[in-house]
């Protein structure tokens, strides 16, 4: 029965064998076992067996059997086009590492995507993220000789130099960083694949992850979840917040599905696309009842003589924050931060002030805690939006939540 399938799962707990991966591409091709017994070199009851294996794994058959051959079904025309898509970005990304890598003296396939196993694929991945055998070993649920024989092997059927040892463990080298980046990305083709599975047999329970910054998590996040487990109630959901250069990276990598917060003009690389949501403004913020509360006309030099959090160096906010004392001293007393929490416990206990969206400090103000200043913040608007990788083909679910992130932008936007 299928359970839900993410890409930790399918990396770790029930990978499909890549060998019957592409016997079932070329039976899907040829429409006959024996045909595609020979392209791939497995004779035909291992073929049956794969099938049989990939289709219970499924929870459904992707063929149409019959005396004359075996057709594909609608089901099977869809998960093809997830393995299709998989074991090209593997291909691509094993002809990136053959360029970036040297090759020693000859030894090693030019087509060893075609011969590499799960387990090889999956080692790569593993030692990459933890650079370290052991703790790799330990996520991945194998023994240490097991994976370190695996990584090994790759290497040897690449015929390149994936790792290096390091003062701090194992290093990957350039050719495997890459390797090891389009695998990722293809077991997220196969979770995908996996998930529409699941939707269209009416088991909904997919896994959407997305990686947040700060002002999607007050208002816009929570709103668009709320809207799609109204219809989708068996959605997992993993929200993963940190450092945009972090979220981008997971992103790029295939272990976050959609980015949603301040976007990056110009788009920081040209592998991902963003779409914006609404426009957003920010504020200067501080405690209510704050002594410039009660100023009339606020200056710059009224401002920087108290004491500030600011968001950290590099990010949309920031930058605005410098651009406000754009020529003049900027405050000696600041505190980098980007938790709302403390943020929130920084003013309320203090004096000091922030540059903020007034939409996450919404629950703030109706409470009574803090309070914007009246404060000329032109300029200060910031497109607000999702951020996906170019290529990325959601499944149903994954675009009734992006339609769900865009209604909760037009209400952020139909807010005073």
């Amino acid at each position: 029965m299928w359970e839900g399938w993410g890409v930790d799962e399918i990396l770790y707990d029930r990978m499909p064998n890549f060998r019957h991966l592409r016997a079932f591409r070329e039976v899907a091709a040829s429409g006959s076992i024996s045909q595609a017994a020979t392209r791939v070199h497995l004779s035909q009851p291992a073929i049956t067996q794969a099938l049989a294996k990939l289709e219970g794994q499924l929870g459904a058959p992707m063929f149409v059997r019959s005396p004359g051959g075996m057709r594909v079904n609608e089901l099977g025309q869809r998960f093809l086009s997830r393995v299709e898509r998989a074991l090209s970005l593997v291909r691509n990304g094993a002809r990136e590492a053959l360029r970036l890598g040297a090759r020693r003296g000859g030894r090693g396939f030019s087509n060893f995507d075609q011969l590499a196993t799960s387990a090889q694929l999956r080692a790569l991945v593993a030692v990459a993220r933890a650079g370290n055998f052991t703790l790799a070993a330990r996520e991945a649920g194998v023994s240490q000789p097991s994976l370190h024989r695996a990584a090994r092997d790759l290497e040897r059927l690449s015929g390149l130099a994936l790792f290096i040892k390091s003062a701090g463990g194992i290093e990957v080298t350039p050719a495997a960083e890459m390797l090891a980046r389009s695998v990722r990305l293809a077991f997220a083709e196969l979770a995908q694949g996996f998930a529409e599975i699941g939707e269209t047999l009416g088991v909904d329970q997919g896994r959407i992850v997305v990686g947040t910054m700060p002002l999607a998590r007050t208002f816009v996040l929570p709103s668009a979840i709320n809207m799609l487990m109204e219809s989708r109630p068996d959605v997992r959901f993993s929200v993963i917040d940190g450092p945009y250069d972090d979220l981008l990276h997971g992103l790029r990598h295939g272990d976050i599905d959609v980015l949603v917060g301040a976007l990056r003009i110009p788009v920081p690389i040209d592998d991902v696309v963003q779409e914006e949501l609404f426009r957003d403004p920010l504020a200067v913020v501080g405690r209510a009842g704050h002594p410039l509360c009660r100023q009339g006309a606020i200056g710059r030099d009224d401002l920087a003589a108290y004491p500030w959090v600011v968001a950290r160096r590099g990010t949309p906010t920031r930058r605005h924050f410098e651009a406000l004392f754009a020529g003049v001293s900027e405050p000696s007393s600041i505190v980098e931060a980007s938790s709302l929490v403390l943020i929130r416990g920084l003013l309320t206990g203090s004096d000091r002030l922030t540059l903020i969206s007034t939409h996450q400090i919404r629950h703030e103000q109706e409470m009574g805690l803090l309070a914007p200043l009246p404060v000329d913040s032109a300029g200060t608007v910031r497109p607000i939006g999702t951020t996906c990788r170019r290529d990325w083909r959601p499944t149903g679910t994954q675009s009734a939540f992006l339609d769900c992130l865009r209604r909760a932008g037009e209400l952020a936007t139909a807010q005073p």
